[in-house]
């Protein structure tokens, strides 16, 4: 693809610049960030291509100098199909400046996964697969921040834009072909849902924390009430969770609650200055979490019980979900993951309601009911001697 490409750094030449987007009907989107110093990452560049256009545009740049209000307007409108590649992120910055997710968009690393190219596919092996061009990555640890920016740097950020609208004709064509568009678009419906919950939750972040679940229910309401704390005081700071306090110190708070300053400031690893900053706070999120009934601690994580005969299932349902995913040249790690398969067994063993992904849409259609089947021994499973693939049929009465 040939396209006029331009470097934007004023408000004047972004809003000619959307003067011609307005009636192209799709746009390559990708950004560049850092994300080392700040609790939402610092966007440095956002890359934009069409048919016939492309650009690298300098966000601090063209904010300093007013606003890209045009910009977002142009990104938001739903006549325009949006295709990222790996978005998550870049859609994430985009709901944070625009005040919501740019829609439709049109991700080809999960389309890529759907028709055969293999889970979490980088963009630059896409490009060579699909387009036949080699890129060159010298400039992936570039620091984006820094300025001015080379001739070099802008050719490497536009490489990021200007082959994603051939490589999405080539996966919306093989999609329609293999009848799974509707597939993607649940997909990227569920990439939506996520984006949208990235930041609205704080009580849930307690979650994210490793080792939350070797805690007691009480002790867990105490981390739930931390991690809280600590994602608004990292947003109002704007730096980094683990800035404000890393995850250890959450939990050894968590399982050995202070009650007053001068414990506070013996817990290893939490730095005096926070203690002395924050002291008041975090021992009334501590007592807070403390005073709540039972009925509000967190449910503690279920014990598998029967954690070996639940491991021989789900590798049965491994092979079955592989042997499903070579039979439709699909990313097996799309179907199912390993916890996926870990909730289904669980769910038939405790007899529990079957409200699960896996069990949902295209995925219930591809596999879902088949691993029921298997699991309520509606279907016997075999091995091919010749081919050495897996065959599941009615069991032989």
């Amino acid at each position: 693809m040939r396209a006029q490409s331009h470097y934007i750094t004023s408000p004047n030449a972004l809003g000619e610049f959307c003067e011609r987007l307005k009636d192209c009907s799709r746009l390559a989107l990708d950004t560049e960030f850092v994300g080392e110093d700040s609790f939402v990452p610092k966007l440095e560049l956002i890359q934009v291509a069409t048919e016939t256009a492309a650009a690298v545009i300098d966000f601090p740049a063209v904010l300093a100098g007013g606003s890209l209000d045009a910009f977002w307007e142009t990104v938001c409108n739903p006549a325009i199909q949006k295709v990222v590649h790996a978005g998550r992120q870049d859609l994430d910055l985009f709901s944070i400046h625009a005040g919501q997710i740019p829609k439709p968009f049109f991700d080809t690393q999960i389309a890529a996964a759907m028709v055969g190219f293999g889970p979490q596919v980088a963009y630059a092996n896409l490009v060579q697969r699909v387009h036949g061009t080699k890129l060159d990555k010298a400039h992936t640890f570039t620091n984006w921040s820094a300025r001015p920016l080379s001739r070099d740097q802008l050719a490497y950020a536009l490489e990021d834009v200007i082959f994603l609208l051939a490589i999405h004709d080539d996966l919306h064509t093989r999609l329609s072909k293999l009848g799974r568009l509707h597939w993607a678009d649940e997909e990227f419906s569920r990439l939506e849902n996520i984006v949208g919950d990235t930041r609205s939750k704080p009580q849930e972040r307690y979650q994210r924390v490793r080792g939350w679940d070797t805690l007691k229910p009480k002790s867990a309401a105490v981390l739930r009430e931390l991690a809280a704390w600590r994602e608004g005081e990292a947003k109002r700071r704007n730096v980094p969770r683990g800035r404000v306090m890393r995850d250890e110190v959450l939990l050894q708070l968590a399982r050995h609650p202070p009650r007053h300053i001068q414990e506070l400031r013996a817990v290893r690893g939490l730095h005096g200055s926070e203690a002395d900053r924050n002291g008041e706070s975090l021992l009334a999120a501590i007592h807070a979490a403390l005073a709540l009934p039972p009925s509000a601690w967190p449910e503690a994580p279920k014990e598998r019980k029967a954690e070996s005969e639940s491991a021989g299932l789900v590798e049965l349902l491994q092979a079955v979900m592989k042997a499903r995913a070579t039979e439709e040249e699909i990313a097996p790690a799309l179907l199912a993951t390993t916890a996926d398969l870990q909730a289904l067994v669980d769910a038939k063993m405790n007899r529990a309601t079957l409200d699960l992904p896996l069990l949902k849409g295209w995925r219930r259609a591809l596999l879902g009911d088949i691993l029921l089947d298997v699991l309520d021994g509606k279907l016997a499973i075999s091995i091919n001697p010749k081919s050495g693939t897996l065959i599941w049929s009615p069991p032989s009465s």
